[in-house]
């Protein structure tokens, strides 16, 4: 069974955000996301969504277990790294790449 509270701990301390930073993010109140964690309670779906908007994910990455497995090391390593990023971030290295590009 997947282990959603378990997923936004991982997303967060990958950012190394606290909760009360993801809780100014999202505009979910910390008491609300320590609620989750000390009931053992999903988020409902419009707080997961607001929760993937603020770590710049989609649903489907969120719950993603498999496809990653068929990309190489070097682009599982981009991918990983990109999530970390913020817009102005992400715009600077797809200037990059396009200087790259023919």
């Amino acid at each position: 069974m997947f282990d959603v509270l378990a997923r936004i701990k991982e997303l967060r301390e990958a950012r190394k955000w606290s909760v009360y930073k993801l809780a100014k993010l999202s505009g979910i109140p910390q008491s609300t996301i320590a609620t989750w964690y000390q009931k053992n309670l999903y988020p409902p779906i419009d707080k997961l969504e607001l929760l993937c908007d603020v770590f710049g994910i989609s649903l489907s990455e969120f719950f993603s277990t498999g496809p990653e497995k068929s990309l190489t090391s070097e682009q599982l390593y981009l991918l990983e790294n990109w999530n970390l990023l913020n817009c102005k971030e992400r715009e600077a290295v797809l200037s990059v790449i396009n200087a790259f590009l023919p």
